[in-house]
């Protein structure tokens, strides 16, 4: 494995970690009691989660620019694999670190309250104090949770296939429109732009229906008509989720390469 691929693996694996462990940060905004705050500073996680794709994109597309040129293009498939493998590793790590990240994001939030300025808290973040805060933060998930799983409450089934699809889609859009580019070469660029279709259905999976269900539920919980131990377990069953549908890009991506290239043809 060469090192262009190890820094593609690197920035993948940082994309999907920061979208796994954005689940925890409604948990932080109802313990706090400052959801708008919680979103606000995670912002700075989603900006990291940006310019990683940004670093990503264009050696992505070198890499597949230079199987094409090198008629290697077949070989391109199980790099993108090992890319998709990445993304499934990342939601693991990303599911493990959950309750350390909500504890240490909670007491950022409470810590933001003090200090009200983001420059202010990265310095007191990265001092010895802060990270002894991070220190004491350190949380391992707790077997318990997940043996109570099958017996308590779950979310609705068809709020975890559809997210379970949305992600699919989402992770493997822009991958299997990189692999037809490999099977019509002369139609790349074409392929490349497709991948909107798979990404706007995920789009309209996620952000239509998963999203605002948790959304709603996050404010049950503030409200008290939901409780946190719930929702705690519906982050968990969403994570699982996310799992799934980062393994399942996997079977979706060479179906939905010879989809994007047969649509290019016929364009």
């Amino acid at each position: 494995m060469d090192p262009s691929l190890l820094i593609i693996l690197a920035l993948g694996f940082v994309i999907h970690l920061i979208d796994t462990l954005a689940y925890s940060v409604r948990i932080a905004g109802i313990r706090t009691g400052r959801l708008a705050i919680s979103f606000s500073l995670f912002n700075l996680f989603v900006l990291v989660s940006r310019t990683a794709n940004s670093l990503q994109a264009p050696l992505l597309a070198k890499r597949v620019e230079m199987h094409i040129t090198g008629g290697t293009g077949p070989l391109m498939l199980p790099d993108l694999r090992w890319l998709l493998a990445a993304g499934s590793l990342a939601t693991v790590v990303g599911a493990c670190l959950i309750p350390t990240f909500q504890s240490a994001f909670t007491k950022a939030v409470r810590a933001f309250n003090v200090h009200r300025s983001v420059p202010r808290l990265l310095f007191v973040s990265f001092s010895r104090s802060g990270v002894a805060h991070l220190r004491d933060s350190l949380r391992m998930p707790a077997a318990t949770a997940l043996a109570e799983l099958p017996r308590a409450p779950r979310l609705p089934i068809y709020i975890l296939i559809i997210n379970t699809l949305g992600v699919a889609a989402w992770t493997v859009a822009v991958v299997a429109a990189l692999y037809a580019g490999t099977i019509q070469p002369a139609l790349r660029v074409t392929a490349v732009s497709l991948s909107a279709f798979i990404s706007g259905g995920a789009t309209i999976l996620l952000y239509v229906f998963s999203d605002p269900y948790l959304a709603g539920l996050t404010d049950d919980v503030l409200e008290g008509r939901a409780t946190e131990p719930f929702f705690r377990r519906s982050v968990i069953w969403l994570v699982g989720s996310r799992l799934v549908g980062t393994l399942g890009a996997q079977l979706l991506l060479v179906p939905a390469a010879s989809a994007i290239a047969l649509l290019a043809r016929r364009l």
